[in-house]
């Protein structure tokens, strides 16, 4: 496959992610309710967007057309195991362009074998006489399958490095400028993961082109820019994007002499593109971290090691997005019904609605001030993260949880029921009634709670029970049902 980047000759690596189209899109994976369920929720497979890994090639090669061999190979997964599949491209990249679809068959033959992803286990993954080796976190375990350089991605901005939290936590537009693919998707990636374990709900590319099919959608200036993150290289994006409300620059503008003396024009949009910063009206709501970032600087001087500067400021990142979550966790984990008003034979009770004005009046008392030191308008943070789409994707997530754990006490609470006592004055209705809701939960609904399978069982034993009480014919029915 050719993915031509301009730019220099060698090789280059990078990523991009695609909106599947609608017409194709094609039933969840088996396992992937298992695989979620498990995988932290910056892990988990997507259903309506493909990951793309890169290795590309440009070397002058006389034998060429156009002077130049030029070749990519692509892989194509719905996991964000950004690390592992670098790596793997490294391994086979160089391989296939040397003997090209031979290789790649045996590689693919190999890859085949591979077992599933489980969160929490090492994968042991043997290709090209090589094992590779990767721990697949487990939940609130920090991860190492898809880990970036964070300080590199992040130094050439680390004074606005808590402008751009809030940025993403907040789900705003923001379109990063760079001067290679590889600098861009490492920049667009480093942004998303920096509300971990909070999950970015937005939409995301890595490396966006004139190309994608979005551009005309993102281009426009009819409407307001999506909720979206975009990475481009492409100087045609200044003009066209210019509209966007924050604009990061990252890489360095290098000329020669000669390229001084380039028309005024040409010199400025090249300046306005690589001139590193951000381009923003925003005003943050706390204030900054001088600490982290004398700590990191005086690292630099120092010259502590990248991967232990990028430990500092991803553990900062953590207990900060941890800080902000935490009210809200316990705020809605209020919201759960008591357990004791879960009865056998009546429907699991509302989880009461969240209000926002009653989880402002929490903060008080119990709000990030307790974990976190830094000062300022936590208040108005919460008001504008409430109308954002990473809040709207937290709550779905939550309270989807939280009804399924209503759902798995209340089959528990029927299993600890005297069924038999409960039958003696019921009318036949109202038996077939039961035996049709505790059906339903066993197979529209019990595949995706948390229960153990000794409680499906039992349930299952219930209906027999329930069904052995009943008429010959109902029997037959229900039987057949």
């Amino acid at each position: 496959m050719i993915f031509s980047v301009s730019g220099g000759l060698g090789d280059t690596q990078f990523s991009f992610r695609l909106r599947q189209s609608g017409g194709q899109r094609t039933a969840h994976y088996e396992d992937d309710g298992e695989y979620n369920r498990e995988a932290p929720l910056t892990l988990q497979r997507e259903s309506a967007h493909y990951f793309g890994y890169v290795y590309f090639r440009q070397v002058k090669d006389s034998s060429m057309k156009r002077g130049y061999f030029q070749k990519s190979l692509v892989l194509v997964s719905r996991l964000p195991y950004v690390n592992l599949f670098q790596s793997l491209l490294q391994l086979i990249a160089p391989e296939y362009f040397d003997k090209l679809e031979p290789c790649l068959e045996a590689v693919c033959n190999e890859i085949d074998q591979w077992p599933p992803p489980v969160p929490g286990q090492t994968l042991n993954l043997p290709v090209m006489g090589v094992v590779i080796q990767n721990l697949l976190p487990a939940p609130l375990v920090l991860p190492s399958i898809h880990e970036l350089d964070l300080f590199r991605c992040f130094q050439p901005v680390l004074i606005h490095i808590q402008m751009l939290w809030e940025l993403m936590l907040l789900g705003e537009p923001i379109v990063v400028m760079a001067p290679s693919p590889t600098v861009s998707s490492e920049m667009v990636l480093a942004l998303t993961s920096c509300l971990a374990p909070l999950k970015y709900c937005c939409d995301y590319r890595p490396y966006f082109t004139i190309h994608d099919s979005e551009f005309k959608e993102y281009t426009t200036r009819t409407q307001a820019p999506p909720n979206i993150v975009v990475g481009v290289t492409n100087p045609f994006f200044i003009k066209t994007l210019q509209h966007w409300p924050h604009i990061l620059r990252v890489g360095e503008l290098r000329m020669s002499g000669k390229d001084l003396f380039l028309t005024s024009g040409i010199f400025l949009v090249l300046y306005f593109f690589f001139n590193l910063g951000i381009y923003t009206s925003y005003k943050t709501f706390l204030h900054k971290d001088k600490t982290l970032i004398k700590r990191l600087l005086k690292g630099i001087q120092r010259k502590r090691p990248s991967e232990v500067q990028s430990a500092l400021l991803r553990r900062h990142l953590l207990e900060l997005t941890q800080s902000f979550i935490i009210p809200l966790e316990h705020y809605i984990a209020s919201l759960m019904p008591l357990q004791r008003a879960i009865t056998p034979w009546k429907n699991p009770p509302q989880i009461r609605p969240f209000r926002q004005e009653d989880f402002m009046k929490t903060l008080e008392h119990a709000g990030p001030q307790l974990t976190c030191v830094l000062k300022g308008d936590w208040l108005g943070l919460y008001r504008r993260f409430f109308k954002s789409p990473n809040f709207d994707g937290w709550y779905r997530q939550r309270h989807k949880e939280m009804t399924q754990k209503l759902e798995a006490l209340h089959l528990e609470a029927i299993c600890e029921a005297n069924i038999v006592a409960w039958m003696k004055d019921k009318s036949e209705v109202e038996i077939v009634d039961l035996v049709l809701k505790l059906r339903e939960k066993l197979v529209t609904r019990c595949q995706h709670l948390p229960v153990k399978e000794e409680t499906l069982q039992r349930v299952g034993l219930y209906i027999e029970t329930i069904i052995g009480s009943l008429p010959e014919d109902l029997q037959t029915v229900l039987h057949h049902h």
